[in-house]
Parts: structure tokens; sequence; C-alpha cells
């Protein structure tokens, strides 16, 4: 993608408020849940990590921590936490191999376009280890375009969502469904679903 994005230019200037907003960790049960099941000492991408509020918590639990995002500003907060090491990249420049224990994707992958998420899918599936973990939170919805603030989303419905997984080769050992509302004010209904690779 050429020229600005408006998703990463809002990031880039909303990135104190969405950390402070993000201040109580929503998904700790599922990074709990997600860290149990790594080796000690595993590598974790947390890919698309905004201020690294994962990146930090998990850091603090003595794994090794990659964190990427495409916005400047969320990355020099993602910086702060101690033991992260970032990295200012887009989603399509995962070109790894058998190289992650576990990758964290908490509400970014929702920023790409439907057609480019199997590619990515596929990506991340060959960036893990053999039975490597991966975390993925998205929307749940229907259609695709700007919230009230101009962040880009594409919406999925559960069983589309988990079909794409299977297709990239993921094996799905939990899901959770939740409400809550977005940094724009909007209330929806969210998902979180652990697989293996």
């Amino acid at each position: 993608m050429n020229g600005v994005d408006p998703t990463i230019s809002i990031y880039d200037t909303q990135a104190a408020a969405y950390a402070a907003r993000n201040t109580q960790l929503f998904e700790l049960p599922q990074a709990q849940a997600f860290a149990d099941e790594l080796p000690e000492a595993a590598r974790i991408l947390d890919f698309g990590c905004g201020p690294g509020q994962y990146s930090g918590w998990f850091a603090s639990q003595g794994f090794h921590i990659d964190a990427w995002d495409a916005s400047a500003e969320m990355l020099r907060l993602a910086a702060q936490h101690k033991g992260v090491t970032t990295r200012l990249a887009r989603f399509n420049e995962l070109s790894e191999t058998g190289r992650f224990d576990g990758i964290w994707a908490n509400f970014s992958l929702l920023h790409a376009k439907r057609d480019a998420l199997p590619d990515l899918l596929s990506r991340i599936h060959r960036a893990l280890k053999p039975k490597g973990l991966f975390h993925i939170a998205m929307k749940l919805g229907e259609g695709a375009g700007p919230d009230k603030l101009g962040r880009y989303y594409t919406y999925y419905g559960e069983a589309e969502l988990e079909g794409l997984l299977n297709a990239a080769g993921f094996t799905i050992t939990d899901r959770r469904l939740f409400d809550g509302v977005g940094l724009d004010g909007t209330a929806g209904r969210y998902i979180t679903l652990l697989c293996h690779g």
C-alpha cells in the first residue's frame, strides 16, 4: 500500500488515548491461557502491538518479545516496556519461517482487507514453530469500512473466520465471545480464538 494510510495516521494521533484506555488488560484471561501453553522463555511476536500493553505483560512473564506495529507513535510507547524489542512493520512484511513459539494478534488483523487475510494467516502459520500458538481477536459483523474515527475495519462472521483459520492450517482449541465498546465509542461483538499451528 503506497501513500498515507488513514488508519495508521489515526493511530499515530490517538496513541496516547488508546494506551490510556487499555491500561487495563481486557484480554488478560486469554493472555494467561496463551502463556500457560508456551515453553519457558518462549519467543512471542506481538503482531500489531499498539502501545505494547500485552508485550510488556508477556515480557514480565519471562518471554522474549518482538513487538511489531505500523504506527511509529504506538511503537514509541511499546518500546517503553522493559524487555520489548520493537519493529516498524506492516503485516505483509512477515516473512520468517519457524521463528516464533507464539504469535499474538489482538485486534490488529481486523484492519487488513478481507482479500489479504488468507495470505496473512498463511504467513503467520509459516512463521510459527511446529505446533506453535496463535491468538487472534476480531470484531464480529458484516462488511468493511471506516469507523467513526476513520480507521478501516473488516468484519467477519464466526464461521467465516474459523474457516479461514482452518484453511491456513490452524486447529482452534479455544474461543471466547464477548461484547465491548471500541475507541470510537461504538458497541460491538468480539471474538478471541486460540489456535495451534
